[in-house]
């Protein structure tokens, strides 16, 4: 769950996919740090030694990464400026995609040692705690995927892809859903392997943390379960998941190429004034952390 919310604070800290406006980018990255604690101590209700060193921990996180990263967005807010007038091709925006997973392994490495350091802290009631939440959330994502129809479930993967659009290019056209609609219904979307892969997550998390307890899981150091655990969070071994992920990326790619190269010069002209405000939001962030 720590690998959870340092995914949501990475989220937070990418001004690339904060689509939602200049004043809401420059807000949701200086509170990044805060809202990432509450919505982590939501989890493990922290004491009051484990409040204080999070809030330090994650403050030292944002100012590394405000300094060794934003730069690679605003390279990338570049690129993406480059690509917005013209047709594009999935393998381009693969392309994209492939340049922002490794930015998630750099935030993970760089937060390791507060991890380790707060890992062994953690109380039993605090587990328990945990895993009450985690089971709160699984119930909240069941009653969202698994208990719908096919189409409701299909509907709501629509709006998810059209909101993120239309942030970009403004208000879709109707060709421009019907495409959305035609390429969701055949992209593969596997809930129950995808509940199976969150059991795994929550298992795995609450299993490491109760060996950390112990000072010496399985005969190998803290250190060395927690980055173990860390790698399975980005990299999980169930091959099957693994394999419709990918599946499921290059299908988006296709997806999104199709749908920027339908878009109207109203449109990408609207894309590219977005990006443009993304990018000036984000030197703006780096060099107030000069």
């Amino acid at each position: 769950m720590l690998a959870r919310g340092l995914r949501a604070l990475l989220w937070a800290l990418l001004p690339a996919l904060l689509l939602s406006g200049c004043s809401a980018l420059k807000l949701g990255y200086s509170s990044a740090p805060e809202l990432s604690y509450w919505w982590l101590d939501s989890f493990l209700d922290f004491n009051d030694p484990q409040s204080f060193q999070v809030r330090t921990d994650l403050a030292a996180l944002q100012a590394w990464h405000r300094q060794s990263e934003l730069p690679r967005y605003v390279n990338l807010l570049q690129k993406l400026q480059r690509l917005a007038p013209a047709t594009v091709t999935p393998s381009q925006l693969c392309e994209v995609y492939g340049e922002l997973k490794p930015r998630l392994q750099a935030l993970l490495d760089q937060a390791e040692p507060s991890i380790a350091a707060l890992a062994p802290t953690l109380t039993p009631e605090q587990l328990v705690h945990l895993q009450r939440q985690l089971d709160k959330r699984s119930e909240k994502w069941r009653a969202q995927w698994l208990t719908v129809s096919l189409e409701e479930r299909n509907a709501r993967r629509v709006k998810q892809l059209a909101d993120r659009a239309e942030m970009l290019y403004g208000n879709l056209e109707e060709p421009q859903l019907a495409l959305l609609r035609e390429r969701v219904a055949a992209l593969p979307f596997d809930a129950d392997l995808r509940e199976r892969e969150s059991r795994r997550r929550h298992q795995d998390v609450l299993q490491t943390l109760r060996q950390v307890q112990s000072g010496a899981p399985n005969g190998t150091s803290v250190r060395a379960a927690l980055h173990a655990w860390l790698g399975r969070t980005v990299r999980s071994p169930d091959a099957v998941y693994r394999t419709q992920q990918e599946i499921a990326a290059q299908g988006t790619c296709q997806t999104l190429a199709d749908l920027h190269n339908s878009t109207t010069s109203a449109q990408r002209l609207a894309a590219i004034k977005a990006l443009q405000s993304y990018e000036a939001d984000a030197l703006s962030l780096l060099a107030a952390g000069r």
